[in-house]
C-alpha cells in the first residue's frame, strides 16, 4: 500500500534515501502531467543536504514550461552554480527551458535527445525487460549513430549513456536504441485513494505517466515511485475503470498545493480540456481576418487539407505540430470544415481545438484522449492521413531541420516519429528568418524588408527528415511559405507556386542557397488567400460525408 507524504518534511525524509547517481524518470508534456511539486522538493532536498546528487533525468517530453518545473530548477542551478545536482538528461524537447539548453551547451551535463514517440516506446521496452527499442524512426537522420546518435554535446558523445546501434532486418535499416532503466519515477495524477490507486480526471492528457511508473517498477531492481496528486479519496470511491495507475505500483503519494497542479502553462483548470465539458463548435462566421505572413501560410495549408479531404472523399485524420501548424485548426473551424478533419495532438487528444504556445499538447473539447505512447503507435503505423509541421531549414534534397542550430537545441519533439509514419506532410514556415517586414495588402504580398537568415540552404545543419527516404517511401511532401510553395519531387525540391506581388528572381531565387527545380512556370498561389474574406473551403468539400455517424 502506498505511503502518503502529507508534509514537505515527510517528502524530504524519503527523498534523502534516493542514492546519488540515480536515474529519475519524470512525466510531463510541458506542464501537463508534470509533477512540479515533487521536482521542486527534490531539488530543495539537494540544496539542504547535498543529496541526492548527480541525477540523470529522463522524460517523455519536457516536465515544465517557461519559469516552471524543470526550467525553474535549471535556472536556479545556473544562478546558484549548484551543478552537482544534475549529471545529464534524456529529453525529446528542451525548447521551453533556455536554462536547461545552456547547461547542455556549456557541457555542464550530458545531453541526449530522442523523438517523443521513440522515448515513450523505449520506456515500454524497458518496462518489459527488453534490451532496447528497435525502430525505423530516425534512420539516416540526427538520431542515427552514423550521424549524432541523438547526442546534444561532446560530453554525451564521450560518456555514451544512451546508445544507438544500426541494424538490418529483412533487408531494411533500423535503429536499436538503449537507455538506462529508471531507479525513481516522479509522476502526476489528480486523485489517490487510500490504497494509492491513481485517477487522472482533471488532467488534460494521460501522457506517459503509467509507462514511466512501469519502467521504474520493472525488475530485477524495482525502483521507487512517487505520485503527486491534488486530493485523497476513500478506497473504493474511484471507479476501477478510472484508475490509471494501480496502487501497488505507487510507493509514495504526495498531496501538492493547487499552484503545482495546473493543466497547462497558462491554464489552472478548464473542464473543456479534461473532458468535463464538451463545448459547442461555435463557428465564427463574421470575424475580421487580419492578414499577415503567418495567416497566409495557415490559409494555404488549410487549402492543402481541403484538397486531401476531397481526394480521399472522406473525413481525414491529421496531426498538427507546434507553432504555425497549431493555429491551422482555427482556420479550419472558421471555414466550417473542421468536421471533415479529426485533429490529433501528439500528447493524446483527438478532436476539439488544439491549444498553442506553452499550452500546446491539450485541446479544448476533444472527443477522445488516449495515452501518449498509443498516439505515437498510430502515427508511426501510418494511421494518419496528413501531418502539418514546422521547419527551420530545408535543402535541395528535401532534407528538413526543424529545430537545432549552433547554440540552439530545442530538440526534435515528436517530429521524427510523425514524419516517419505520415504518408502526406505539409511543412510550414516563413521563407526567411530574422525580423522580416512582410505585409499583405491589396491582394498581394509586399516584402518591405526580408529576414536576415536564409532558411532554404545548401545543406541543413542537422537532418531530422531525410528527403531521400520521403521519395523512396512515396510520401506527398509540400513546403508552404508566405511567398512560395514547393513540392518534394523525385530529384529534390520543386518550386510550384508563387504569391502575387512577389518577384521570382529577387524575392525567391536570390534568397535561396540552391536553385529549385521548375518543371514549368510556377503557378500563382490562390488569390483568395491574400484577401480578407473567407476562402470558401466548405463549398470545396461539399457532398463529402463529415465526421460522425454515417447517414
Amino acid at each position: 500500500m502506498a505511503k502518503f507524504l502529507l508534509t514537505e518534511n515527510d517528502l524530504t525524509k524519503v527523498f534523502r534515501k534516493i542514492p546519488d547517481g540515480s536515474v529519475v524518470a519524470i512525466s510531463g508534456f510541458n506542464i501537463s502531467t508534470a509533477p512540479e511539486y515533487l521536482l521542486l522538493r527534490l531539488y530543495d532536498t539537494f540544496l539542504k543536504y547535498g543529496h541526492p546528487r548527480h541525477l540523470f533525468i529522463e522524460s517523455d517530453s519536457l516536465p515544465g514550461s517557461p519559469g516552471r518545473g524543470i526550467d525553474k530548477v535549471c535556472s536556479q542551478i545556473e544562478e546558484e552554480k549548484h551543478y552537482n545536482f544534475l549529471k545529464g538528461i534524456l529529453m525529446p524537447f528542451l525548447g521551453w527551458s533556455p536554462a536547461l539548453q545552456k547547461l547542455v551547451l556549456d557541457e555542464r551535463i550530458e545531453g541526449y535527445t530522442l523523438s517523443i514517440g521513440t522515448m515513450a516506446h523505449l520506456l515500454r521496452e524497458i518496462s518489459a525487460g527488453r534490451p532496447g527499442l528497435i525502430t525505423k524512426v530516425g534512420v539516416g537522420t540526427f538520431l542515427d549513430s552514423r550521424q549524432d546518435g541523438g547526442t546534444l554535446n561532446e560530453l554525451a558523445r564521450k560518456v555514451g549513456r544512451v546508445s544507438v546501434e544500426n541494424m538490418v532486418i529483412h533487408g531494411k535499416d533500423y535503429l536499436l536504441i538503449s537507455a538506462p532503466k529508471p531507479d525513481v519515477a516522479l509522476v502526476r495524477g489528480t486523485t489517490a485513494d487510500e490504497m494509492g490507486n491513481i485517477s487522472m480526471e482533471k488532467e488534460g492528457i494521460y501522457g506517459t505517466v503509467f509507462t514511466i511508473t512501469q519502467a521504474a517498477k520493472a525488475g530485477p531492481d524495482r525502483g521507487m515511485t512517487f505520485c503527486q496528486v491534488e486530493r485523497v479519496a476513500r478506497l473504493g470511491t474511484i471507479n476501477p475503470k478510472a484508475v490509471h495507475i494501480p496502487g501497488p505500483l505507487i510507493d509514495y503519494v504526495a498531496v501538492s498545493p493547487a499552484e503545482y497542479a495546473w493543466q497547462t502553462g497558462s491554464i489552472e483548470f478548464d473542464p473543456r480540456i479534461s473532458g468535463g465539458l464538451i463545448p459547442p463548435l461555435g463557428h465564427k462566421h463574421h470575424e475580421k481576418i487580419e492578414l499577415d505572413a503567418r495567416t497566409v501560410i495557415e490559409r494555404r495549408a488549410a487549402i492543402e487539407m481541403a484538397k486531401t479531404v476531397k481526394e480521399k472523399k472522406r473525413s481525414i485524420i491529421a496531426n498538427f505540430g507546434v507553432g504555425i501548424p497549431s493555429e491551422i485548426p482555427s482556420v479550419l473551424e472558421s471555414e466550417r470544415i473542421s468536421d471533415y478533419v479529426y485533429s490529433t495532438v501528439e500528447a493524446g487528444p483527438w478532436g476539439g481545438l488544439p491549444l498553442t504556445g506553452n499550452d500546446f499538447g491539450v485541446s479544448i473539447g476533444p472527443f477522445a484522449i488516449i495515452p501518449l505512447p498509443d498516439q505515437f503507435t498510430l502515427y508511426e503505423g501510418g494511421m494518419i492521413d496528413i501531418s502539418i509541421l514546422g521547419f527551420m531549414q530545408v535543402d535541395a534534397e528535401g532534407n528538413v531541420n526543424p529545430s537545432i542550430l549552433p547554440g540552439r537545441i530545442p530538440g526534435p519533439g515528436g517530429f521524427p516519429a510523425i514524419t516517419s509514419g505520415s504518408p502526406s506532410i505539409v511543412f510550414t514556415g516563413q521563407f526567411s528568418a530574422g525580423k522580416p517586414d512582410i505585409r499583405v495588402q491589396d491582394g498581394k504580398v509586399s516584402i518591405v524588408h526580408d529576414g536576415e537568415t536564409t532558411k532554404f540552404v545548401k545543406e541543413v545543419y542537422k537532418i531530422f527528415f531525410r528527403g531521400e527516404v520521403g521519395i523512396k517511401e512515396k510520401k506527398d511532401v509540400t513546403f508552404v511559405t508566405e511567398r512560395a510553395v514547393f513540392k518534394l519531387g523525385s530529384h529534390g525540391i520543386v518550386l510550384t507556386e508563387i504569391a502575387p506581388g512577389v518577384d521570382l528572381d529577387r524575392d525567391i531565387l536570390e534568397r535561396m542557397e540552391f536553385k529549385p527545380k521548375m518543371s514549368s512556370e510556377p503557378q500563382a498561389m490562390d488569390h483568395a488567400i491574400f484577401l480578407p474574406e473567407k476562402l470558401g473551403l466548405s463549398s470545396y468539400v461539399s457532398g463529402i460525408r463529415k465526421a460522425g455517424f454515417e447517414e
